[in-house]
């Protein structure tokens, strides 16, 4: 395991996903009447969604013309939508089964308790809610270790007290999950040049990453695959995604150990910066 020699702000957090869709209005009514999202802006071929009432956007989809056909390449593996409560992960449960919604996962976690599902494009989801964390399995190096085991759905969808169909204000991505080419530079990059702390680790298959003292920010895998392609403009699914940061010196801080480790911006304004990780996904540093 390689040591960190930068460290990003405590309070940096994921906050919006981009998708890039091959039918925007199909995605929309998804989004919108399944998982349970308002439109909080949309023209004929972009739509921005999120909770109203929430100051940051969750999702921004992007229709794309005459896509490239569907390969095997870095990108997406899943967005992960964290619900405040148990309460709320309750709701959307028998939402999604009152729905008739398929469902191709339901997970307990250790730290958390989790449902997972994929869009009409094949774009994998997490729906989840966090335990107490005096529950974690927290270790004194500052790791944080997780488990996969059988979620008590019964225990959860006891726990509502609502019919809803949308998700509560407070909801937030809670962590994004990649697949990525190459693990040990993805480390790297996450490590040593944004700063994420490295919370968990399954050999040389899996790491997770995160700022402060959260179980994990930012997933990466290579079950796909190794030395999967870069995405380009034509593929469908992953965008780019946000990690937010508090002020303009955590901003300014982030970006002077960019250039140190010699990595292109592709992009850059007074709030944020744009860069490509190892794997070639676009990476958004902004202030929230």
């Amino acid at each position: 395991m390689m040591a960190q020699t930068f460290t990003i702000n405590n309070a940096a957090h994921i906050g919006t996903v981009g998708l890039k869709v091959a039918n925007l209005s199909k995605q929309v009514a998804f989004y919108t009447e399944i998982i349970g999202l308002d439109i909080l802006g949309k023209d004929d071929d972009s739509a921005v969604l999120g909770i109203k009432g929430n100051s940051t956007e969750l999702l921004k989809l992007k229709e794309v013309q005459n896509p490239n056909m569907k390969a095997k390449k870095a990108g997406l593996y899943h967005t992960a939508f964290l619900l405040p409560t148990r309460k709320d992960l309750g709701n959307t449960l028998f939402s999604l089964l009152k729905n008739n919604t398929a469902i191709i996962g339901a997970s307990d976690h250790g730290y958390s308790e989790a449902v997972y599902l994929e869009d009409p494009e094949g774009n994998g989801i997490e729906i989840y809610s966090d335990k107490p964390e005096t529950e974690w399995d927290v270790r004194p190096d500052g790791q944080i270790i997780g488990i996969t085991v059988e979620m008590d759905a019964e225990g959860v969808l006891a726990s509502r007290d609502e019919k809803t169909d949308k998700f509560p204000v407070g909801t937030k991505i809670g962590h994004i999950h990649l697949s990525v080419s190459d693990l040990e530079q993805t480390e790297n990059f996450y490590m040593n040049t944004l700063g994420m702390g490295l919370k968990d680790h399954f050999g040389q298959y899996a790491s997770f990453f995160a700022a402060g003292s959260y179980h994990h920010h930012i997933g990466t895998n290579v079950w796909t695959g190794r030395g999967l392609p870069a995405p380009d403009e034509k593929d469908l699914g992953l965008d780019f995604f946000t990690i937010l940061v508090p002020d303009k010196a955590a901003l300014t801080k982030v970006k002077r150990n960019v250039e140190k480790n010699g990595e292109i911006i592709i992009s850059e304004t007074e709030a944020s910066i744009l860069l490509p990780d190892p794997s070639g996904i676009n990476v958004r540093i902004e202030i929230e």
